[in-house]
């Protein structure tokens, strides 16, 4: 009797719980093209990234799950077969087959499609449809994101088969995707809504709409919060310690994570000056990075020791974080011929706009004068930083910062071979023995070799002190305690969003 009650009980409850329809977001800046394969800028990405899928996504512990496909199976190393799923229906209603993944593919490909994920498929032979249902993928070679360079959105052939420019097509403000939600259209500078796709292939999700308040000011989106008139933002260091009272934290749950990215100060390796690794080795040891983390974002971040992200299989953790030692710094220095009276100097430019590098810069300024080091700073404007700095290599040092990816490609960044004029080795970076490393890795399909090829980089390169890597900044962000069934996990909180509630 008594189970019969708590039965009833229940569903009463479930009756009379009513739930809001609308998730309250924020965005700082308009997208540009609402098209998964353009998808550059932030805004962009982050819209697209609830309008399509991939054939392949991260599930919530960082590890590769299928998405839009349904099974796959390496024949041999080069051999891909991958399943799509029957149930996948575009928003227009017409079904998704094997020929809307060779579309994308060719439109990668196309000339005249300007993307930056085309370089992903440089080691793809070919892609052919088996059945509506089945796709083959031929590799040149091994290729060890063989299914990571599919976790971009597909697009639609009957819709943009007869587009002749993609880069203008309307599709890209009026888009039409297989995810949880979908849009009507989109002006640039106004507020954006996605509503709930009814016959979404994992479900309908349980909140009818996102809706993407465009608050360009910083203050703006943080006042917005303060007043809960936004379900899910985020804070700066300074504003979860010194800014929020318990009111807030009583309406928000507060989630805190290694951000994807990391700040570093980059020597220029073909400078004279930086040439001798003693030089480069006194300066890391002259600097305190515990102390920069403590000032500029009040703790809310980690020492950063290498060029790949904490707690992934390409992270090295023998390599340990490096502490300040000035007497071993002052030591360093006088072997490569520096002293009081022939102090070493140098000047490192950054850019306007990002007044954390601004502010990294000036702290690491003053720590280095305890070792004698005479150290400038310069500030340019971000267009004229990268024109007139940077893309010509015409600077002794700079601070700078990239992303971290969950499968890094060292290529881009490391191998001497991408020193060449317009690509991402902006320091001159050049060892025989991480090239050969990378060259190996990039044929490695077997994660756990990976593994041991790339934190063999990782240490080679922490060793080389190409850059003073610096800090991996905290990710603060903050959900309404309206909002259920929230996740926290290595990657986020996104990943299970359709089962998100939202309680009046």
């Amino acid at each position: 009797m008594k189970n019969f009650l708590k039965i009833l009980i229940t569903f009463y409850i479930l009756l009379n719980t009513t739930y809001a329809s609308t998730l309250n977001l924020s965005i700082s800046s308009s997208p540009i093209r609402l098209n998964p394969i353009l998808a550059n800028d932030s805004a962009s990405s982050d819209i697209t990234g609830w309008l399509f899928n991939g054939l392949f996504k991260y599930d919530k512990n960082g590890k590769i799950a299928i998405d839009l496909a349904s099974s796959y199976k390496f024949i041999n190393p080069t051999h891909l077969l991958i399943n799509l799923k029957k149930n996948v229906l575009w928003h227009d209603g017409r079904k998704f087959t094997a020929d809307d993944v060779i579309f994308t593919y060719e439109k990668i490909n196309d000339p005249k499609v300007f993307t930056t994920i085309k370089s992903n498929f440089k080691e793809v032979k070919s892609v052919s449809k088996i059945d509506d249902y089945t796709v083959e993928v031929i590799y040149k070679k091994p290729y060890f994101k063989a299914l990571e360079i599919w976790m971009f959105g597909i697009i639609p052939k009957h819709i943009l088969k007869d587009d002749k420019d993609l880069m203008t097509s309307t599709f890209n403000k009026h888009p039409i995707g297989t995810g949880s939600y979908k849009i009507d259209s989109f002006k640039v500078g106004s507020d954006i809504k996605l509503y709930a796709f009814d016959n979404y292939f994992e479900g309908r999700p349980k909140i009818d709409e996102l809706n993407f308040k465009f608050l360009p000011d910083p203050n703006t989106s943080f006042l917005y919060l303060k007043q809960n008139k936004l379900d899910l933002g985020s804070l700066t260091p300074l504003q979860v310690d010194r800014q929020i009272d318990e009111e807030f934290k009583k309406n928000y749950q507060i989630i805190e994570k290694p951000a994807f990215a990391y700040d570093y100060l980059g020597f220029n390796l073909n400078n004279k000056k930086f040439k001798d690794i003693k030089v480069r080795k006194a300066l890391s040891l002259g600097i305190n990075r515990k102390e920069i983390i403590d000032i500029l974002f009040f703790g809310h971040g980690e020492v950063c020791n290498g060029p790949f992200l904490p707690r992934t299989f390409a992270y090295d953790e023998n390599v340990k974080p490096i502490k300040q030692n000035i007497k071993e710094a002052k030591r360093l220095l006088k072997l490569a011929g520096y002293d009081e009276n022939h102090p070493f100097s140098f000047e490192v430019i950054t850019n306007t706009g990002n007044d954390t590098r601004i502010n990294a810069a000036q702290i690491i300024q003053y720590q280095l004068a305890k070792i004698g080091v005479k150290m400038k700073i310069r500030v340019m404007e971000w267009q004229a930083f990268l024109n007139t700095v940077v893309h010509p290599r015409n600077f002794e040092a700079v601070v700078l910062g990239w992303g971290l990816a969950l499968m890094p490609d060292a290529y881009p960044l490391w191998h001497s071979d991408s020193m060449k004029k317009g690509r991402f080795n902006l320091v001159g970076y050049s060892n025989k023995e991480v090239d050969e490393l990378i060259v190996k890795g990039s044929t490695t399909v077997d994660k756990k070799e990976l593994s041991k090829i790339y934190k063999k980089i990782f240490n080679i390169i922490s060793n080389d002190t190409p850059y003073l890597f610096l800090y991996i900044p905290n990710s603060i962000s903050v959900v309404s305690k309206k909002i259920k069934n929230i996740e926290p996990t290595f990657i986020g909180i996104t990943h299970n969003q359709k089962d998100w509630i939202k309680e009046e």
